[in-house]
């Protein structure tokens, strides 16, 4: 693959990502999963009143939007694949 079709994957991957309701459902996912997983990591310090750390808390809110997101597009871009070669 060419530097030129790379880059093209790369805006179409983009343009996926914040296209389509993309955003609002990857969000929702992480709202669901983030909190899940929240309690599960830092739940003793909550129940206990002792300091949560922040960066874990944005990270575990994070990682489940970014999922959610990649395989959203991974999803749109093999159907877009698909519909190109005409398989």
């Amino acid at each position: 693959m060419t530097a030129m079709a790379r880059g093209a994957r790369w805006r179409k991957a983009c343009r996926c990502a914040v296209a389509d309701g993309v955003p609002r459902r990857s969000a929702a996912v992480a709202l669901v999963v983030g909190s899940i997983l929240n309690l599960i990591n830092q739940g003793d310090a909550l129940i206990a009143g002792r300091p949560l750390s922040w960066t874990k808390i944005l990270l575990t809110f994070a990682v489940p939007y970014l999922v959610a997101t990649y395989g959203a597009v991974s999803y749109q871009l093999k159907i877009s694949r698909r519909r190109e070669t005409g398989a």
